[in-house]
């Protein structure tokens, strides 16, 4: 004989909980102040006083719990997501020093010896202390705004991507869970407005309309490197990119929108940054050639391999060398230029022999030294 019990419902004067909270129970085993769920009626057995025995186990129940949101996973539309739509866990704020780490200061030689390569060819084609200081000024903060910019807008492509998940590499504020994708977008968005701003004043200063233009394609450049839908650093064209905009358009828009022509000292120039600033692209990519192709993306790194890649920085990184003793001839002061082979040859022994991602690290940061010297004696050469 089986009876279902509602709330109130006595057996023996002892109280049965039903599924609501208890307050008073003469039962053998003691009842918290907690929920219960009755999951099987009671029983009642002919013969006993009350005749009941309650042959359901009772389990307390915890509040349901929302599977924990993925700081990489999220709900939003295409690959590259709209931030706004996906939920991240645990994303813990950035502190000021992280945000420095998320701009990779070890890269910044990219955007800065352009400069002062364009500048000092400029200088050199100039008549005697005749300078355009303001314009190489705007020109730096075009060029490293430029470089800060797209730095943050890869954290936060390849953040939203999932990309980043299990990188080893230089610190990443999405990847990391240090910011949240917003946030990482806002500071992008932010140096690249300073760098369409400084590039608007340096249009005005030199009356070249047509630079807005150039201006528009770099920015725009900037962001599909790993922005979009098809991002062309998924598609083993970043090296290719690089040497176009951190090689000769930033040396050669230096040098232009100071003296209003190009020469040759600049074009020398241009092309030897340009090789660095590849060989720091490669150097990176070396490095994270096992989490690309499992994230499915597409450098020329992972498309020649580790050796073809190992090589290819080396000459890269050498060959600017050759162009400075070529400089030398007619500046002598460019043969200090040989100095940073002091940071450029043990960055190519490291490359060359490297099995751990830190020693890739150390070739970063060696290369970039490498760029920021060759910079500077390129620089004081054309000035002298």
């Amino acid at each position: 004989m089986f009876s279902k019990l509602s709330r109130g419902d006595s057996i023996s004067g002892k109280h049965v909980n039903t599924g609501f909270r208890t307050t008073k129970s003469t039962f053998p085993f003691a009842l918290s102040e907690q929920r219960f769920d009755v999951v099987a009626p009671c029983k009642l057995l002919p013969g006993t006083e009350g005749g009941c025995q309650v042959a359901a186990k009772q389990q307390r129940l915890t509040p349901p719990q929302a599977p924990a949101a993925s700081k990489h996973k999220g709900k939003g539309k295409g690959k590259s997501g709209n931030p706004a739509a996906r939920v991240y866990a645990d994303v813990r704020p950035a502190r000021f020093s992280d945000w420095v780490a998320g701009a990779r200061i070890p890269t910044l030689p990219m955007s800065i010896s352009p400069v002062l390569v364009g500048t000092g060819a400029a200088i050199a084609a100039s008549d005697p202390g005749q300078y355009h200081w303001v314009r190489a000024l705007l020109c730096l903060v075009v060029a490293v705004s430029l470089q800060i910019a797209v730095n943050y807008a890869n954290d936060y492509s390849d953040g939203i991507r999932g990309t980043d998940r299990d990188r080893v590499g230089p610190f990443r504020l999405v990847g990391s869970g240090k910011a949240t994708p917003k946030a990482v977008l806002t500071a992008a968005l932010v140096f690249f407005g300073t760098a369409a701003v400084a590039g608007l004043v340096l249009t005005i200063l030199t009356q070249q309309w047509w630079l807005l233009a150039v201006g528009a394609l770099a920015i725009v450049a900037a962001w599909f490197y790993t922005g979009g839908k098809r991002p062309y650093g998924y598609l083993a064209l970043g090296e290719l990119f690089v040497f176009i905009f951190f090689g000769l358009v930033a040396t050669l828009g230096t040098t232009f929108v100071q003296i209003l022509a190009l020469t040759q000292e600049a074009w020398l120039g241009a092309v030897g940054v340009g090789l660095i600033s590849v060989a720091t692209l490669i150097v990176n990519n070396i490095r994270d050639i096992t989490q690309d192709r499992a994230a499915g993306k597409r450098t020329l790194t992972t498309f020649l391999g580790t050796v073809p890649s190992r090589v290819l920085y080396i000459v890269c990184l050498l060959a600017p060398f050759g162009i400075a003793v070529w400089i030398a001839v007619l500046y002598p002061i460019a043969w200090f230029a040989l100095f940073a082979l002091l940071a450029a040859l043990p960055a190519a022994i490291i490359v060359a022999t490297a099995r751990t991602p830190k020693e890739y690290i150390l070739a970063l940061k060696l290369t970039g030294l490498t760029q920021l010297l060759y910079g500077i004696a390129l620089f004081v050469a054309f000035w002298k």
